[in-house]
């Protein structure tokens, strides 16, 4: 109370800073979820616009393209690398191309075998331990058991096997020993590094042919691609590996074949027809031996086919016919005339047997040429004399017979393809554009400019480059 006795009235209370309660989100830090990344949390952020000045934004500048000190490019490394090359562009302006391709065909056909049984002439094997029918020589065999007739030197051994222990099939370690190899040889004076590409033409995961393309190519004063392709070298490689190695310069004119030639027996047929015939009347020992002979370069062809035609005398005219359901085209053989057909590829068989055949073949399979030898028969016993009537189609032949073909049809050689097996296909396969051995005689093999030893004649459209999506396009 006051001295007058009224009561006093208590001040209002006021509330200074000092005394002023913290806020709710300050009372209650503990409960803030824990920030991992290490980033503010909303709450931070907004307590820190409390007592910050936002500053006026800057002027934007338009972008015009080129970085520049007021407009810095941004670099974010996003991890990738992607760099520009022009292995396979247009060279540049003055140059030429120098690029050679090399296509790997993996030799399925033939696994490996190991070598147990030897001529009588030669040395055994230190320790047989089973009988096969191979006649093959193995490694570092002595050739001969006569002391006089043994050899100066001991034969190179033989590369060790290498498809077995990576994989059977072109593998990446089968093409870096290629690419090597390549490296290995003399280049051009300035020439660049050895660049290279690839492709699976069939399975990318297990690729059984692949094309390689690869430069600056060897320098050919040294090696030229005839020579290269019998380098002792690429040899050993496809003994290694198990395969075969088609080189072939790298122009437009590889891609699109226009006339491909056949010879027949052996080659579109897995028979040689002679003996079929021999066959009939149980002379097919003494005409096979010469058909060997003859194929392996050892005889005449003209000669040993007219030998054998006369042990052919006194037999049924007819055969010919009959032997139609007993011919049997190799595989690949139909699927391959329809393609290259659809290619617009013209098409010829070349054959040392005799024309009935040839022509019934030619018709049943679409190809367009057909030319072969004729046996002379005799009307009245309706049987052959053993004579053969006109111009043999010898070697010699079946050259000048490509030669008109493509003349013709107006076709350059650059873009016939000739495919044969024995020694009288040499002469036609050296006149084309490319010559292929099928698997061929060993004198063929070593002779001609591509070798195919796998059990379809499809391969063949590998070499144009072709996958096997593109083949099967063709062919259905």
């Amino acid at each position: 109370m006051s001295e007058n006795g009224s009561p006093v009235r208590a001040e209002r209370p006021v509330l200074g800073s000092q005394m002023r309660s913290r806020s709710y989100l300050q009372e209650h830090q503990q409960y803030r979820p824990p920030q991992q990344d290490g980033h503010q949390g909303i709450d931070s952020i907004v307590e820190g616009m409390q007592t910050s000045t936002i500053e006026p934004s800057k002027p934007i500048t338009p972008y015009s393209g080129i970085p520049s000190p007021v407009s810095p490019p941004t670099i974010i490394d996003s991890g990738l690398n992607h760099t520009l090359s022009h292995n396979n562009c247009q060279p540049a302006t003055g140059t030429a191309s120098d690029r050679l391709i090399a296509t790997l065909i993996y030799k399925t056909n033939y696994p490996r075998a190991s070598i147990t049984d030897y001529p009588p002439d030669r040395s055994p094997s230190p320790t047989p331990s089973s009988k096969s029918k191979s006649r093959a020589i193995p490694p570092n065999l002595a050739p001969v058991r006569s002391l006089s007739d043994f050899p100066l030197e001991p034969p190179p051994p033989d590369p060790e096997p290498l498809d077995h222990l990576y994989g059977s099939y072109i593998s990446p370690l089968c093409l870096t020993s290629f690419l090597h190899l390549i490296s290995s040889l003399p280049t051009r004076s300035g020439s660049e590094a050895l660049i290279s590409s690839h492709r699976c033409l069939d399975n990318p995961e297990h690729p059984s042919i692949v094309e390689l393309v690869f430069s600056p190519t060897p320098d050919p004063t040294y090696l030229t691609l005839s020579d290269l392709r019998k380098h002792e070298l690429i040899y050993r490689f496809e003994l290694e590996w198990n395969v075969d190695i088609i080189l072939q310069e790298d122009t437009i004119l590889r891609r699109y074949p226009r006339l491909v030639v056949f010879d027949m027996d052996s080659t579109l047929i897995e028979q040689e027809v002679i003996d079929l015939v021999a066959a009939s009347i149980g002379v097919e020992t003494q005409v096979s031996e010469i058909t060997e002979r003859a194929m392996n370069g050892e005889l005449d062809f003209s000669a040993s086919l007219r030998g054998r035609a006369q042990l052919l005398k006194g037999v049924d005219a007819d055969i010919f016919t009959h032997l139609r359901s007993v011919i049997r085209p190799t595989k690949g053989a139909k699927e391959l005339i329809r393609a290259l057909k659809r290619m617009g590829c013209k098409t010829a068989v070349l054959s040392g047997g005799f024309i009935p055949l040839t022509q019934w073949l030619a018709n049943t399979l679409g190809i367009d040429y057909a030319f072969a030898n004729t046996l002379a028969s005799d009307p009245v016993t309706n049987t052959l004399t053993g004579e053969v009537l006109g111009h043999i189609v010898d070697a010699e032949r079946k050259r000048e017979l490509l030669l008109e073909i493509a003349k013709k049809e107006n076709v350059p050689l650059e873009q016939v393809i000739a495919v044969g097996d024995g020694a009288n296909d040499l002469l036609m396969m050296k006149e084309a554009g490319l010559g292929v051995a099928f698997n061929a005689k060993p004198v063929v093999q070593m002779e001609a400019e591509a070798r195919l030893n796998g059990g379809s004649l499809l391969d063949l459209l590998h070499l144009f480059g072709l996958t096997n999506e593109e083949v099967q396009a063709l062919i259905q």
